[in-house]
């Protein structure tokens, strides 16, 4: 079996070797930009590790998977967009080094390009392929949807956060894994148990982001903490603070959250203190918890050797801190 590095390799040598010499030149080189930021590259890694539970020949789906981390990162780019993030991977976001428009269209270039890495999926499974991917964007498209719409509200429960952050994050995860496996010619129920592991670890690792844009070191998270903070994102820290906060600290909450004239460092400072006082830390850290240990009781039902499951259960522990 590969390691989590050869296989990060392999998907970087991929895209590092990758032809951006189509024309125009102002669409393709921000997709070239975009996809040599870097990251962890989660998605392609996760259905590479998937399909090598079962093959050992993982170069034979990587335009899938690179496919996968196309898609992604065309997700990523309209949000910067939608959101006016200035910074994506301590780089200049799209917009902010070309503009608006070509941020747009080189964003729809990624999808097609997406789809055309997915349709060298092997023939004997493509439709299936096809399927999930399908239904796994229009999902994303929802959660984003809901995510919008939550700014104007101020009335979003945890369960409805939950779902949001389900379609949003956990559902590419779990289809990366799916995908993978389906590739892998797992059985149906190997293969759906891989997506529902994926569904709670997606889960436990957005609650993790929320968590650490508190609490966390900014050089290990690699963005400024606090930004959700200073635009009061509905959060699950901010959605339990709301409804767990006594009188006093709902009004002190409520002045933050309405203040528009403030130093950010200050907010920050105030709204963690409160969270802090609202036992809203344990609390998050109790539900990240709860969702990595529900994925590793899936995990466990499925019927491959413990061994070749075992890259895949350090691989998450890794990404959430936590040993296994």
């Amino acid at each position: 079996m590969f390691t989590t590095k050869e296989l990060q390799e392999k998907v970087n040598r991929y895209i590092a070797n990758w032809s951006y010499s189509h024309r125009p030149k102002g669409l393709y080189a921000p997709i070239e930009y975009v996809l040599s930021l870097g990251g962890k590259r989660l998605r392609p890694v996760l259905m590479l590790m998937a399909y090598n539970m079962y093959k050992e020949d993982v170069d034979a789906i990587l335009p899938s998977a690179v496919g996968l981390e196309t898609y992604h990162n065309y997700t990523l780019l309209h949000d910067d967009l939608m959101d006016r993030a200035d910074m994506r991977r301590n780089k200049p976001t799209v917009h902010k080094v070309w503009n608006d428009n070509t941020a747009i269209l080189s964003g729809d270039t990624m999808l097609v390009l997406a789809y055309q890495q997915m349709t060298q999926s092997d023939s004997a499974h493509l439709k299936e392929v096809l399927d999930i991917f399908n239904k796994t964007a229009l999902e994303i498209g929802e959660g984003q949807q809901y995510d919008m719409e939550f700014e104007t509200r101020d009335d979003v429960t945890e369960d409805e956060y939950i779902e949001m952050i389900r379609l949003k994050t956990s559902v590419l995860l779990a289809a990366s894994l799916q995908i993978g496996a389906v590739l892998g010619n797992a059985s149906a129920e190997d293969a759906s148990r891989l997506y529902d592991y994926g569904i709670q670890l997606g889960l436990a690792f957005q609650l993790q982001d929320d968590y650490l844009d508190v609490y966390g070191d900014e050089a290990q998270f690699g963005k400024k903490i606090g930004g959700d903070i200073l635009c009061n994102k509905k959060t699950y820290m901010l959605i339990n603070a709301m409804l767990r906060a006594d009188e006093q600290q709902s009004a002190e909450l409520r002045h933050w959250i309405e203040a528009h004239d403030y130093v950010p460092t200050e907010k920050i400072r105030a709204v963690t203190a409160l969270y802090d006082a609202i036992g809203i830390r344990e609390l998050c850290d109790k539900k990240i918890a709860h969702y990595f240990d529900c994925a590793e009781r899936i995990l466990a039902q499925v019927q491959v050797d413990e061994e070749r499951k075992q890259m895949l259960r350090g691989y998450a522990a890794s990404l959430m801190h936590r040993t296994v």
